[in-house]
């Protein structure tokens, strides 16, 4: 599971095995030893890079939040419609049965009760939140959806479709509820798109 890591350098072996570990055991179980053993690496040389587990935890969290950021930003800053990259954003390919790394790490509570840890987490989702607004306004301005809607309202609804449906799909052990959560919150977004570029045509 982790062979990946081996042609890295030791910091880089040891932030991927940490990134690893966190997902699949959360901060608890992501002992010092787990994670040298994950990477490859001797207790010495773990220390030598980092000064213990939290400065490591915390370094494998910003790369998984940075990450996040990119995966997304392939996607909504890629060339189209508004409504059809927030498609392509929801539609994107997951590992829904594993979850969302990010979203995970909201429900550790060890990280969320160290607020160094929790920073990155907060930051990320905010990031992701604010950008899918900016793509919800381009929508607006170019008049692919109905004027009422909220950019802020409709990126946190985004948001929360999706790690509400990560959580319902781990719950059951099928990826149909994430699936239907996203489907219907298409269907939400889309008669509202369809109408406002309907209308915007007429009046050209």
């Amino acid at each position: 599971m982790y062979s990946a890591v081996m042609s890295m350098s030791t910091p880089e072996r040891l932030i991927e095995a940490t990134r690893e570990l966190l997902w699949e055991r959360g901060y608890v179980g992501t002992s010092p030893k787990a994670v040298q053993q994950a990477a490859g690496a001797g207790q010495g040389s773990m220390y030598h890079h980092f000064a213990g587990k939290q400065e490591l935890a915390l370094a494998a969290i910003r790369r998984t939040a940075d990450e996040l950021g990119a995966a997304a930003e392939t996607v909504l800053g890629a060339e189209g419609s508004a409504h059809a990259r927030i498609e392509a954003y929801l539609l994107r390919e997951r590992d829904v049965l594993r979850g969302c790394p990010v979203g995970r790490l909201t429900m550790d509570p060890e990280v969320i009760a160290d607020p160094a840890l929790r920073a990155p987490v907060d930051e990320a989702l905010g990031r992701l939140r604010a950008r899918l607004a900016e793509v919800v306004q381009e929508g607006l301005d170019r008049g692919e959806f109905s004027g009422s809607l909220d950019p802020e309202e409709i990126a946190a609804a985004v948001v929360a479709t999706v790690q509400g449906g990560y959580v319902l799909a781990r719950a059951t052990g099928s990826p149909a509820p994430f699936d239907s959560a996203v489907r219907g919150l298409l269907a939400l977004l889309g008669p509202s798109a369809a109408v406002a570029a309907t209308a915007a045509a007429a009046a050209v």
